[in-house]
This record gives C-alpha cells, sequence and structure tokens, in this order.
C-alpha cells in the first residue's frame, strides 16, 4: 500500500503523523490520504504538519488518488487535507472533484472525509457535502477554553457550524478530541454535549502525544479506564458509535464504525445541498 501510494505521488497522515495504528489499517484495507499537499497555512501546535510556504493545488491529484485507490484495492479511504486559508474556497472544489473521482473509479468503496473549517464559510461547506461522501468529519479537537492555547487560528463556534450544516444536510457527521492537554471532566462534557447538539452522529477520543520538543507538552496521560467513561458517557448522549481509547486516532477506522456507517442511508440530495447555498 504504502509503495503503491507514493509511486502516485500522494501523503498519507498515516506517515505524516506517526500514527500508531499505521500497520492494522493498511492490512485491512484502509488508508488515509492528505489532499493539497503537506504544508499547512496554520500553526495548530499539536501538528506535525509542515508549516512553511504551501504550493499551488495540483489539478491532477483527484485523478491520481482515485487511481491509487483502485490500484491497491482499497475497500475504506479517509481523505483528509492541510488547511489552504490562501485559497479563494479553502480548496472545496478540489475536495468534491477528489472525492467524485473515487467513488466514480471504485464504486461501493466507503469515502470518509475529514475537513478543515473552511473559515466557516456555508458555500465551500456545501461544495463537499455536495460530492455526497460517506462520513463528514471535522475535529473539534480539544476544549473550547484551550483553543488560544491549542488551535489560534481556529475558533470553537465556527467548528461547530461546520459539523451543524453537514448535520443539517443529511451527512453522516464525526468529530473528535485528543485528551491529555489539559482539559477537565466538566469540559470534556460540556464539548460532547455540543458536538451531539451540533448533530455529530460519531465521536472518537484518544490520548494527545507530543510529536516534538517544539510542539505542546502532554500535560496529563489519562488512565485507559477515563477513556471507557468517556465512551459511556457519549453512548447515553446518543452518538451512535463512538471509539475512546488511547490510541484511538480521529481518521482510524474501526470494523464497528464501517458497520454502523453501512446501516445508515444518508439523505443528502441535490435540492437539499441547493439550500445550503
Amino acid at each position: 500500500t504504502k509503495n503503491r501510494l507514493r509511486a502516485y505521488g500522494l501523503h498519507t497522515v498515516c506517515e505524516e503523523a506517526f500514527c500508531p495504528n499505521l500497520g492494522r489499517c493498511w492490512k485491512h484495507g484502509r488508508a488515509t490520504i492528505m489532499l493539497l499537499g503537506d504544508r499547512c497555512t496554520r500553526g495548530c501546535r499539536f501538528c506535525n504538519v509542515d508549516k512553511h510556504s504551501v504550493l499551488p493545488p495540483d489539478p491532477d491529484e483527484p485523478a491520481r488518488v482515485a487511481a491509487a485507490v483502485s490500484e491497491t484495492g482499497l475497500k475504506e479511504v479517509v481523505l483528509t487535507s492541510v488547511t489552504r486559508d490562501d485559497l479563494p474556497d479553502g480548496g472545496a472544489a478540489h475536495w468534491a472533484q477528489t472525492i467524485e473521482a473515487v467513488h466514480a473509479a471504485v464504486p461501493g468503496i466507503l469515502v470518509e472525509v475529514l475537513v478543515p473549517d473552511f473559515n466557516g464559510t456555508p458555500d465551500d461547506i456545501a461544495t463537499v457535502v455536495h460530492a455526497r461522501p460517506d462520513v463528514f468529519g471535522h475535529n473539534l479537537e480539544t476544549v473550547p477554553r484551550l483553543y488560544p492555547l491549542a488551535r489560534p487560528q481556529a475558533d470553537y463556534a465556527r467548528s461547530l457550524a461546520v459539523l451543524r450544516q453537514a448535520a443539517e444536510a443529511g451527512m453522516i457527521v464525526k468529530t473528535s478530541l485528543m485528551l491529555g492537554l489539559g482539559e477537565t471532566l466538566a469540559e470534556i462534557e460540556q464539548t460532547l454535549r455540543d458536538a451531539r447538539s451540533a448533530g455529530c452522529d460519531i465521536f472518537y477520543a484518544g490520548q494527545y502525544l507530543q510529536p516534538s520538543p517544539r510542539h505542546l507538552p502532554v500535560a496529563r496521560y489519562v488512565d485507559p479506564s477515563e477513556f471507557d467513561v468517556l465512551r459511556d458517557t457519549a453512548l447515553s448522549l446518543g452518538f451512535g458509535y463512538v471509539a475512546s481509547a488511547p490510541l484511538v486516532r480521529s481518521s482510524y477506522h474501526e470494523d464497528g464504525q464501517t458497520a454502523f456507517v453501512r446501516q445508515q442511508t444518508p439523505h443528502v440530495s441535490a435540492e437539499t445541498c441547493a439550500k445550503m447555498r
């Protein structure tokens, strides 16, 4: 899988983020491909992605992603990207082209997207929704109090609005949190309530691990039993599927999530998308 994706000049979050689940995902026909280059316009202090000058989007990337996914025989693919505040639409059209190309190349494949906030622009979010991914993901990452520390260029309310717009359009919606940055249990529970109120169906939580000495330090290693309690809390709030454990990552696909998604019926019509614009 790695060699074939590299042959197409593609970047995987699996490698960029040093994901601890890389081997298992690739073995089971799953991969997370990063679109729009490997350089980000933002500087989140937990993220290992390069923050240097970005490059123009590659117009051939959607076709290359589709070809690579087809050739590797992937059953599920997660598409994500760096944040591209330099682009007028944040890269939304590129996103849509890639989703549509993958679906056309591999009918029946499960396509999950993990998108940036597109600066909260409804038209750009609608562009991605209209391409009909099977799961629409956008990460809250942490509790609102820690945004200035961990995500200084992001906004908690804006991220909730992204999730809400996708949910109101009929998407299966997913978000996740990193734990261990200094959040309290009360803050986590309130964030769960906020996410559920915004329409999230799937929730993931995992332990934050410091990528390098220049990133935010780990404030606390959360006991595995606390992740179990968090899972029960999220399920009690009405989330349809929850994964909560130290090594869980937002782009990690559990078999249980796949089964949950396959059982759902997204209700995203052209009329719905038109109303979003």
